[in-house]
């Protein structure tokens, strides 16, 4: 009895897997992955302008991504513009959820292919959710606080919530850490189409990289230590969001320089992304 190859579970996975490539290529998917980065951008470089603001002692907007679309919605054409931020996030996390599917092509190496096939099904996942803020900002004027002690209080009151707020804690750490040392060692170049660019656009692109991923992995960094020592205090008060962290950072010693700091930091990290909108391989 002959097995046909061509027929069965392994045949109807590779078909899958291959229009999942096509797709992940088509012009469409792309071009809407390039939204969601220079979506991303925008929303970076306006949480960077009011933490400026902020650290300035001139507003008390949230310097997170709420107030970051409130001021948005605002501005002339600001509902326009908030549209084409929801297509840009859902563009980029179907994108990332087809890489998800079909793997990094270029990676060689098993256990690496693996590990980025995850991380990009989780952002795909984490860009979806923030589509799905917005659309509620969009529709009905807010997305929620943004800020993570309400949730963290009742994670906490279940059995062994505690642990799990710590573990998440912890992790977020991991994720600054990691986005720091991929600014150092401007890690973030293997991406881009660098061939394409000039000189001084790829200089730009490389400055604008290391300082924008240091200041948002610091960002990143201190909101998984708040999260963290929440966890090992048993107080959700002390869990705290990117608007949280950014206001602690105001409130220390030398606060607002830091916070000025931090804040042209994640100026320029939005600056990079309108960039690697342009020049990421995709």
């Amino acid at each position: 009895m002959s097995v046909n190859s061509t027929s069965g579970p392994g045949a109807a996975v590779a078909s899958g897997r291959g229009h999942a490539q096509r797709a992940r290529r088509s012009t469409a998917v792309t071009a809407t992955a390039r939204l969601g980065l220079a979506s991303r951008g925008l929303v970076y470089l306006l949480i960077g302008m009011l933490a400026i603001q902020v650290a300035a002692g001139r507003s008390q907007e949230s310097t997170n991504r709420e107030g970051a679309l409130r001021q948005i919605a605002d501005k002339p054409f600001g509902t326009a513009v908030l549209v084409l931020l929801v297509i840009g996030f859902i563009g980029y996390a179907l994108w990332r959820l087809l890489n998800a599917a079909t793997g990094e092509t270029e990676e060689s190496d098993g256990k690496k292919r693996a590990a980025k096939r995850a991380s990009s099904a989780v952002r795909g996942v984490i860009y979806l959710v923030i589509a799905g803020s917005t659309i509620k900002f969009l529709t009905s004027g807010s997305g929620g606080s943004g800020e993570p002690a309400p949730y963290t209080a009742r994670v906490m009151d279940n059995t062994g919530g505690r642990w799990l707020v710590g573990v998440v804690g912890v992790v977020v750490i991991g994720v600054g850490l990691a986005m720091i040392w991929r600014g150092v060692t401007t890690k973030f170049e293997e991406k881009l189409r660098t061939g394409e660019m000039g000189p001084k656009v790829r200089t730009a692109t490389v400055r604008t990289g290391q300082v924008g991923y240091v200041a948002r992995g610091t960002v990143f960094g201190l909101a998984g230590y708040f999260v963290t020592k929440a966890a090992v205090d048993f107080d959700p008060s002390e869990a705290k969001g990117l608007d949280g962290t950014l206001k602690t950072i105001a409130q220390a010693s030398y606060g607002p320089w830091l916070l000025g700091i931090c804040a042209v930091g994640l100026v320029l990290f939005g600056a990079y992304s309108f960039l690697e909108a342009r020049y990421r391989k995709l």
